[in-house]
């Protein structure tokens, strides 16, 4: 039996857009929501709310090596990307960021620099999906650099950032360096005694926690003044006010020490699924293409192009695999994925693609499922638009 709670029958290949709670997580949470207790009363059952927040601090300090006193809870990563960014231009400057990354980055970023859009410097990426390293150099060049903020790891192709180059160039103009490791944190080691990053973002379901709960690195020392979004009774150091969710605070804790204990099994086996995965869909269909630098990837990961079968009709015609399109719906409108365009994809190849994600829980048998049922969607799909397969 495996860790999961899914509907019987579903090959569940999603973990970049939520992950199944771990045990421990859900387990945990249960009972801190039978506690009564708010963590900013003095009496016991406050007090007994406010040591489960601080045994989650600690948790998620561990999984990231870093202090506990540099960690403030937010309600997820997209809260937690803005409290980077918007602290970091409270007194302007500009602002370098780059085409992959995720809108909660994005459009804090315009929304920021709306006012003077030079200001807003966009890093172009090579066809593997990497930042070009002489793009932020010239970017920064210019000076009056707020802040840098580059993904760790691409949400829909899974590539890695190589951070140390990064940093040390943003941190010699003068510039804070912020990350998105939503997708990394409780995948690979982050170790923040090593990259010197100055912010950085997470958030709990990605790796196994509740959902509507993240954090936001702050590195003791750094010269930002916090700029909360939500105005009230201070909590978090003054970062963000309001009661904290104990319940879904204490659920990432336990999940950030379950991620923690299992990361170097857990990684290297979904790594071995994900190729399986790959490789046969690739090797049985044709036709077919991986989106992204291949040696620096996720280990759950894979972005396949499936040349002639739209993405919406094939995940149609598979519905006992949890995977999600090359494309993303705004406002009610389909638009092609920003990430497949900025690595040069044409507008047909990214929705054409399917990303297939793995995680802790992911079984052989997910991914035999997964493989029987995309190759028959993918043929189907193809016979009907008359496409030789």
């Amino acid at each position: 039996m495996t860790e999961r709670s899914l509907s019987s029958g579903l090959a569940y290949l999603d973990y970049n857009a939520t992950a199944p709670m771990r045990p421990a997580a859900r387990e945990v949470t249960l009972a801190a929501m039978q506690t009564v207790g708010n963590a900013s009363s003095t009496h016991r059952s406050g007090r007994d709310a406010a040591q489960r927040v601080d045994e989650a601090r600690h948790q998620v300090a561990d999984l990231l090596n870093c202090s506990p006193g540099e960690i403030v809870f937010t309600s997820g990563a997209t809260e937690a990307n803005n409290l980077a960014l918007r602290a970091a231009h409270s007194a302007g400057g500009t602002v370098i960021t780059s085409t992959v990354e995720h809108p909660a980055v994005l459009e804090t970023a315009k929304n920021l620099t709306a006012s003077a859009p030079g200001t807003l410097k966009l890093l172009s990426v090579d066809a593997d999906g990497l930042v070009d390293l002489d793009g932020l150099h010239d970017a920064l060049s210019a000076g009056d650099v707020a802040i840098v903020s580059l993904m760790a790891a691409n949400n829909e192709t899974g590539v890695l950032t190589d951070l140390a180059p990064l940093v040390e160039a943003a941190h010699a103009a003068g510039a804070l360096f912020h990350t998105d490791a939503t997708q990394m944190v409780g995948r690979l080691p982050v170790d923040l005694a090593e990259i010197d990053v100055d912010l950085l973002s997470l958030s709990a379901h990605k790796f196994g926690g509740p959902q509507g709960v993240g954090a936001l690195f702050v590195r003791r020392g750094i010269s930002l003044p916090y700029q909360p979004l939500i105005f009230g009774g201070g909590q978090e150091r003054g970062w963000r006010a309001g009661t904290l969710n104990v319940a879904g605070i204490a659920g990432a804790g336990a999940a950030a020490a379950a991620a923690h204990r299992g990361l170097a099994e857990e990684s290297t086996r979904v790594a071995r699924l994900r190729d399986l995965l790959e490789n046969t869909l690739v090797e049985q269909l044709g036709d077919c293409r991986i989106n992204g630098a291949l040696d620096r990837r996720l280990p759950g990961v894979t972005s396949i192009t499936f040349h002639g079968a739209p993405a919406d009709a094939v995940l149609t015609a598979m519905p006992d695999v949890a995977a999600s399109e090359g494309s993303a719906c705004s406002s009610g409108a389909p638009s092609p994925s920003h990430v497949l365009l900025a690595m040069g994809r044409s507008r047909e190849e990214a929705d054409s693609t399917v990303r297939f994600s793995l995680g802790y829980a992911s079984t052989r048998a997910d991914v035999d499922q997964a493989i029987a049922s995309t190759i028959r969607a993918v043929r189907q799909v193809r016979a009907t638009m008359a496409i030789p397969i």
